[in-house]
């Protein structure tokens, strides 16, 4: 594993440099990320947040994803879901939308299924990105593996997590029902 990266630029070209696919596994309740504290205070009193704090993501997705590159995710998800959670759900169909595909894993799901307590993303079977992140939830960086032992074993845990994980329109409403 390499030293932590914490270039936002070196972040945003994992997603432009992909060749064919990207997975992320998901399994924090909460991403403390100053973009999102407005919205998220505003989604938490019931206000539209918008997504214009989200429209650069959404572009680059739309952008990748128009050439035939998949973006895929499974979020891990307690029943009911943290406030942090329903906020990512309440946003996901703008995610479907630009081309992502994001499906949801209950977490004692994903704990029977031994998957990692961390996040990562996976590029082209060949990279994994591990996500570093504060106690408070702030993300500080990440660093990359290409050994061919680790990427392959998170490929098995991709391979899981997904093969089992919930579409989006097939939530319960327990789930996506705001409290």
């Amino acid at each position: 594993m390499g030293s932590l990266i914490t270039d936002p630029d070196a972040f945003q070209r994992l997603f432009q440099d992909f060749e064919h696919a990207a997975f992320k596994l998901e399994v924090r309740r909460s991403y403390g990320l100053p973009s999102e504290d407005e919205p998220f205070q505003k989604f938490l009193t019931g206000q539209d947040p918008g997504i214009e704090w989200l429209r650069s993501w959404l572009d680059l997705m739309k952008a990748q994803t128009s050439t035939g590159k998949r973006v895929e995710r499974v979020r891990v998800i307690d029943e009911p879901p943290s406030d942090y959670l329903r906020f990512e759900i309440s946003v996901t169909p703008h995610n479907l939308e630009a081309g992502e595909d994001i499906r949801y894993l209950v977490r004692d799901r994903a704990a029977e299924l031994a998957l990692p307590q961390y996040d990562f993303w996976l590029f082209d079977s060949r990279v994994v990105a591990l996500l570093h992140f504060t106690d408070d939830d702030q993300f500080v960086g990440f660093t990359t593996i290409e050994d061919a032992t680790e990427v392959l074993r998170h490929c098995q845990w991709r391979d899981r997590a997904w093969t089992r994980a919930t579409r989006f329109s097939d939530l319960p409403t327990t789930v996506t029902a705001a409290t």
